[in-house]
């Protein structure tokens, strides 16, 4: 009898414990507000598939772009808060608080802080056609034929976008933003000689320098790219104290449970600092980043204020 008593009180505690205890009993959902073959799309599948490794569950990247990122972030802000749906954001989302106020959602109420992810520096590219061989006398071309320039972006927003408009404030010059709706479409559209400069994650726009296809005037970082030693920084180049890059970080819906949160960082620091990762990432021009979700949170809270800075003083608008 006080075996059966027992065995009804261990029934009992296990229909009690909270459904996060079981967690992940099902496919979960990392949404990518960004086009595919991007640094988003492309850390995402890599994350995923060590998360499913890790956790036994499948995790599935599913790419909704459009908006900025507007669109697939307010699809993750619409989602239940059952630690099913992730979003994979970047530093676009702290941009577009200042850039885009008037959106549905607010970053750091609708959303929590999970993990950063990595950080990597951009590159500087102009279409062979170009008559500049260095930055300087890119600037030099542009002073000279004000508003007939352009530069490409995956959108509005995006660290490609502010990259530039940093550029245009730090230098003084005028060039024409370009806003397409994703990275592929503005890489397509660079190749082809439609668009005259972008800034580009390295990580993604390295082979294409190297295989002559666009010329590197310069990288966006503090120190030179070891991906690309002999391209000098813009800081270097003629705009001293330049520095822009591109991170990217997880996010859920905000009141999803704090053990799910905590143990989904503590995966994802255990992933990115990994030896492997951090080797492979290192060739790609790719730093990891290890926080507490607080201490992301802290990070975003001063990159939104860096931006709402650099868009005051730009001038940037949305562009839609």
């Amino acid at each position: 009898m006080r075996l059966l008593r027992s065995f009804f009180v261990v029934l009992a505690a296990l229909a009690a414990t909270p459904a996060f205890a079981q967690w992940p009993a099902k496919p979960v959902k990392i949404i990518v507000p960004f086009a595919a073959g991007g640094p988003a799309d492309i850390y995402a599948r890599v994350l995923a598939d060590k998360l499913q490794a890790a956790l036994g569950q499948s995790f599935v990247v599913e790419d909704r772009p459009g908006g900025g990122a507007i669109l697939g972030t307010e699809a993750a802000v619409q989602s239940a808060p059952d630690g099913y749906t992730l979003l994979m954001m970047s530093n676009t989302h702290t941009v577009n608080e200042s850039l885009i106020p008037d959106k549905r959602y607010v970053l750091l109420r609708d959303l929590v802080p999970v993990a950063p992810v990595n950080y990597s520096d951009l590159v500087l590219v102009v279409h062979p056609s170009v008559p500049a061989k260095t930055l300087q006398e890119f600037l030099a071309l542009a002073r000279a034929n004000p508003g007939k320039l352009n530069y490409a972006s995956s959108g509005p927003g995006t660290p490609y976008h502010m990259a530039g408009e940093l550029l245009k404030a730090m230098a003084n010059v005028d060039i024409v933003h370009i806003p397409y709706k994703g990275s592929s479409g503005a890489r397509t559209d660079i190749l082809g000689g439609q668009v005259q400069m972008m800034f580009d994650a390295i990580t993604t726009m390295a082979p294409n320098v190297r295989a002559g296809k666009l010329r590197a005037l310069a990288t966006s970082g503090k120190v030179r790219s070891t991906v690309l030693p002999e391209v000098p920084t813009v800081s270097e180049a003629g705009v001293p104290g330049y520095e822009a890059v591109i991170w990217l970080g997880l996010m859920a819906p905000a009141n999803t449970p704090r053990p799910i949160v905590e143990r989904l960082n503590a995966e994802i620091t255990r992933i990115v600092t990994s030896p492997e990762i951090r080797k492979a990432w290192a060739e790609q021009g790719a730093v990891p980043l290890s926080m507490s979700p607080e201490e992301f949170g802290k990070y975003m809270r001063e990159d939104i204020e860096k931006w709402a800075r650099v868009v005051k003083i730009s001038g940037a608008k949305p562009d839609r």
